[in-house]
């Protein structure tokens, strides 16, 4: 079984600013009303330790393993409950650039295994809203940093 959350945002910022934001995970309290904190660094390979508070007040912590990293571009990871093909779910954040000061920047997570068709409604319900919150949230800050460059 397999299911997929998918959001988009259009972003008045360079790549390089929203990628620079998205991998600074030290000041994700400060803006982040989804992914509240992120340890670790952005290496394939890599352990993160990832606090998520959905909107509705729950809080989940996530160990995923780093699988995509490239700069301006990408990046992606997988958290597994347990092991491996009872709920994998692979995130991915991916910023397509429009021109020199714009971007699309997009959030998707794959869902797979065995649990996918039990959780399903949980999932959607507790993460598209705290995808689109974030995705707001990184918009906001990424385009106030352009606005006082700009003053």
């Amino acid at each position: 079984m397999r299911k997929e959350l998918y959001t988009e945002i259009d972003v008045a910022a360079s790549a390089e600013k929203v990628w620079s934001i998205l991998t600074d995970f030290a000041r994700y309290a400060q803006w982040n009303p989804f992914i509240r904190s992120v340890e670790g660094i952005a290496e394939v390979g890599e352990w993160l330790t990832v606090g998520i508070e959905a909107p509705d007040g729950r809080r989940l912590r996530l160990r995923p393993t780093v699988v995509t990293v490239r700069p301006r571009e990408e990046l992606g990871w997988i958290a597994r409950l347990v092991v491996p093909g009872l709920l994998d779910g692979e995130h991915v954040f991916r910023i397509q650039a429009l021109s020199g000061t714009r971007v699309t920047f997009i959030q998707r997570e794959t869902f797979t295994g065995v649990l996918v068709p039990f959780l399903w409604p949980v999932l959607r319900r507790r993460l598209q809203a705290g995808f689109e919150a974030m995705n707001a949230a990184l918009r906001e800050r990424a385009e106030a940093v352009n606005e006082r460059l700009a003053d």
